[in-house]
Order: structure tokens, then C-alpha cells, then sequence
């Protein structure tokens, strides 16, 4: 723990944000440190992104350039918060050449890349008979394909520094099926066995790739599926601490993955799942 005595936040056991009256690890710290969070303007990026400048990074927002307006007022927002650099550009995960641009301004402009957060994703649920090419492409682009090629790009740069630490966003269905997702099932099961490799080859780099997976989480994007009483009621059923997850748990589980505190840690993916994977 730190020797001052500075208080810090924390997160309550319903998943809000708390002051703790207690000293923070300094392993948690990030100061000076460069991150990139793809898909950083929706409402599980934008907790990551708050998390991480609050623990001292200097952050990227990358997202769609239809996103572009909200990352550049986030990063306003952060900037006069948490008195970090911070700014948003325009990336498609589903381009490459894209990913690689991004990235290499952020080190043209920052001097490095530190941290990778994975976070760009989209679900289209289906059942599994009336899947179409369409739909299971676009998942699988954005879900596995994107996620790979964003930490290809940034592991290069990682590689030539010698550090990095990478974290991916799966889920709980990375790892366990559920109906109506099979091209979302069988992305995140990707992202989960993509982050092992990672971790396997780029070790000796000193670069290390870990992954969240996130049960169902309150936001914008769940917010049409949980206004549904008997699809909600069935979601709690199955989490054995009775709720949804909030981006701030979230976004903690990925600042620790990235922090020093994790620096044993590496191939492995944190499920944020409220004990859903452990039925």
C-alpha cells in the first residue's frame, strides 16, 4: 500500500463507485503510461478509459468515426478530470489498414504504446438455424478478427519496447454456450484461446495478453434486452450473486490486468462474471 494517505475509489458490492479511505497499491499505478482502448466510446470503453486515467495512463479513444464526437468529448472530460493526456481517433477494427494507422500515430505523437485494451465488439442473436453469411461475417470481423489484428499491431510496437501488456474483452460465453449467439459464442471462444497464444509467443518480449469475461453488463447496448421482465428475471437466475455487472467492475478487472499488481499473470482470462461459469 502507499506510504500517504490519500484515499481512493473503489467499487461496492453492488458495483458502484465508492471512496475507500484507504491507501491505493502502488502496483495498481499507471502513471505516464500510454493506452488504447478500442470501441472506447460506448459505455463499457468509456469506463475503461475513466479507470485507466484514473490510475495515471494517458489514453487513446479509438472508435467509429460516427463515434468520434462522444470519444472527443470523453476525452475532454478525462483530461480536466484526471489531468492526463488524452485523444480520440477514428478506427474500424474490421480494417486493417486502419488499426495499423492508429496505432502507429498514437507512437508518433505519444513516443510508445504500453497498453492495448480490446474492447470493440457486436452481438447480432440469432438462432443458430437462421444464421446468415452476413451476420456471422460481421461478428466474427469485428469480435475475433479485429481483436487479433489489434494486437498484432500493437505487439509489434510492445515487441520493439520491450513491455507491454495487453487485455482483451471476451465473455462468459467465451466459455460457456448460450442460445441465439452462436457467431458471438464462437468469437469470444476465440478471443479466449487467441489471448493463451499470445501470451505463449510474446512472453519473451516481455509483453503480456490477458482477457476479461464479462457476464451481462448494464449499458446502452443490453438496455432493450433487460427491459424485457422475463428475459432479465432469466439472466439473474442464472448469476449466483443475483445481479448484472456494472461497466465500473469491468473496467477494474481490466486495470488490474494491465497494472503492475498482474505482473505474474499472463494467458489467462479474468471471468467478471458474477459466478455464472462456475455452475
Amino acid at each position: 500500500m502507499n506510504e500517504d494517505n490519500s484515499s481512493t475509489a473503489g467499487v461496492n458490492d453492488n458495483g458502484s463507485i465508492h471512496s475507500t479511505g484507504c491507501n491505493e497499491p502502488k502496483g495498481w499505478r499507471l502513471d505516464g503510461q500510454v493506452a488504447l482502448v478500442t470501441g472506447a466510446a460506448g459505455g463499457l470503453g468509456s469506463a475503461i478509459v475513466r479507470v485507466l486515467a484514473s490510475l495515471g495512463a494517458q489514453v487513446v479513444l479509438a472508435d467509429l468515426s460516427t463515434q468520434l464526437k462522444t470519444g472527443d468529448d470523453l476525452a475532454v472530460d478525462v483530461q480536466a478530470e484526471y489531468g492526463v493526456s488524452a485523444m480520440a481517433v477514428a478506427m474500424d477494427v474490421t480494417d486493417v489498414p486502419s488499426i495499423r494507422r492508429v496505432v502507429d500515430r498514437v507512437v508518433d505523437e505519444m513516443g510508445r504504446l504500453d497498453i492495448l485494451v480490446a474492447n470493440a465488439g457486436i452481438n447480432i442473436r440469432q438462432p443458430a438455424l437462421d444464421v446468415t453469411e452476413d451476420a456471422w461475417d460481421k461478428v466474427l470481423s469485428v469480435d475475433l478478427r479485429g481483436v487479433f489484428f489489434s494486437c498484432q499491431a500493437a505487439g509489434r510496437q510492445m515487441r520493439r519496447q520491450g513491455y507491454g501488456r495487453i487485455v482483451n474483452i471476451a465473455s462468459q460465453n467465451g466459455v460457456v454456450g448460450m442460445e441465439d449467439r452462436v457467431a458471438y459464442c464462437t468469437a469470444k471462444a476465440g478471443v479466449v484461446n487467441l489471448t493463451r497464444v499470445l501470451a505463449i509467443e510474446w512472453a519473451k518480449y516481455g509483453v503480456r495478453v490477458n482477457a476479461v469475461g464479462p457476464t451481462f453488463i448494464d449499458t446502452p447496448l443490453t438496455k432493450s434486452l433487460l427491459a424485457d421482465p422475463g428475459a432479465r428475471k432469466s439472466l439473474l437466475d442464472r448469476i449466483p450473486i443475483g445481479r448484472l455487472g456494472t461497466p465500473e467492475e469491468v473496467a477494474a478487472a481490466v486495470a488490474f490486468l494491465a497494472s503492475p499488481a498482474a505482473g505474474l499473470v499472463t494467458g489467462h482470462t479474468l471471468m467478471a462474471d458474477g459466478g455464472w461459469t462456475a455452475k
